[in-house]
């Protein structure tokens, strides 16, 4: 609780689900972005200047030109029109005001509150709000890795774009539920099984933005298999313990695949224990996590096979928030330190 004020409380609450909802759907437009090969248009890093949009001819002009001038262009796109060029540049726009929208919406109630209530309660809003800046040096510094002798940005940086992202809305969620939800319950879990089972998900993510950052999923389009076999056959077993592998198509996906099915199996024991154990309370959020593990893997197998399509890759993205937020919830329940007396 930040305050005994229950109105203030309430203000608080609205506001960190708003960010919530807002970053999230920042992390759809970043996916649809990347998705449709548009995080490159916008050459340049403007913190002020590139708020507005291009408004006439000439404007709309220098940001082509100046885009005529990375490898993407001259490499892959050379044959682009002007129009194309706009499609790709209203999604990457789209997404830097999305983030300078966050930048502010967070900072100024921040402000505020911080005038309601005392600074000590608020420093983990403070640390939030930290890293949504280090996020727009991150993506400046993503976007910067393919200006120069690449065609697309580092997968790397790509990854540690879209884990921060996913680590501010846990953030956010989690002091959102630290008002919303009281707790009495002692029979919980050890915390180190659903806090494991959140770092697995955070672990999956990263693979993920690296098979999107390589389009590894537009490679061996089957499933169960990889083509005709378990392993891909255009590799070999070895490789897959080099550091080299993170940089191979056909291994991160095979590692995406195969860590998908680990966490399948350390969910089916949590659950095989919950339940064995009549943990009832943590029927729902065990269950709403299941849930969701289900539908990422129906959705991952569908993006594989239809080639990483664009609706169906958004959706499997889409997902993910979903699954971060229920893991959220379900470590939320059983961390010990934040019980509450009960009534």
């Amino acid at each position: 609780m930040y305050s005994e004020n229950t109105k203030l409380n309430n203000q608080i609450s609205t506001w960190l689900i708003s960010m919530f909802l807002i970053i999230s759907a920042m992390i759809i437009v970043g996916g649809l972005t990347r998705l449709t090969d548009s995080g490159l248009s916008i050459t340049q890093w403007q913190l002020f200047s590139g708020l507005l949009p291009p408004f006439n001819n000439s404007q709309w002009i220098m940001y082509f030109d100046l885009y005529k001038e990375i490898p993407e262009f001259k490499l892959q796109n050379y044959d682009m029109n002007m129009e194309e060029f706009k499609v790709i540049f209203w999604w990457e726009w789209a997404h830097r005001f999305l983030g300078r929208l966050i930048g502010i919406s967070f900072l100024i109630p921040l402000i505020y509150f911080s005038f309601r209530v005392k600074f000590k309660k608020l420093i983990s809003l403070y640390f939030i709000f930290f890293l949504i800046c280090f996020q727009g040096f991150i993506g400046w510094y993503m976007v910067s890795s393919g200006l120069v002798d690449r065609v697309d940005v580092s997968h790397f940086r790509l990854s540690v774009h879209l884990l921060i992202a996913f680590v501010i809305i846990s953030l956010i969620f989690w002091n959102y539920l630290k008002i919303k939800i009281r707790l009495n319950y002692q029979n919980t879990l050890n915390v180190f099984i659903p806090l494991t089972f959140l770092l697995l998900i955070f672990l999956q993510i990263s693979i993920g933005a690296f098979v999107s950052g390589m389009d590894a999923g537009k490679i061996y389009n089957t499933w169960p298999l990889m083509g005709n076999s378990f392993f891909p056959d255009d590799n070999k077993l070895i490789n897959l313990f080099k550091i080299s592998a993170f940089s191979d198509p056909s291994l991160v996906q095979f590692i995406h695949r195969n860590l998908a099915y680990l966490i399948c199996f350390f969910y089916l024991y949590i659950l095989f224990y919950i339940y064995k154990n009549k943990i009832s309370h943590l029927y729902y959020s065990v269950n709403i996590l299941g849930f969701f593990i289900v539908l990422q893997i129906i959705l991952g197998v569908f993006t594989l096979l239809y080639g990483a399509q664009i609706i169906i890759a958004s959706m499997h993205q889409i997902s993910s928030i979903f699954l971060v937020s229920s893991c959220i919830y379900f470590l939320f329940l059983n961390t010990k330190f934040n019980l509450q007396p009960s009534n």
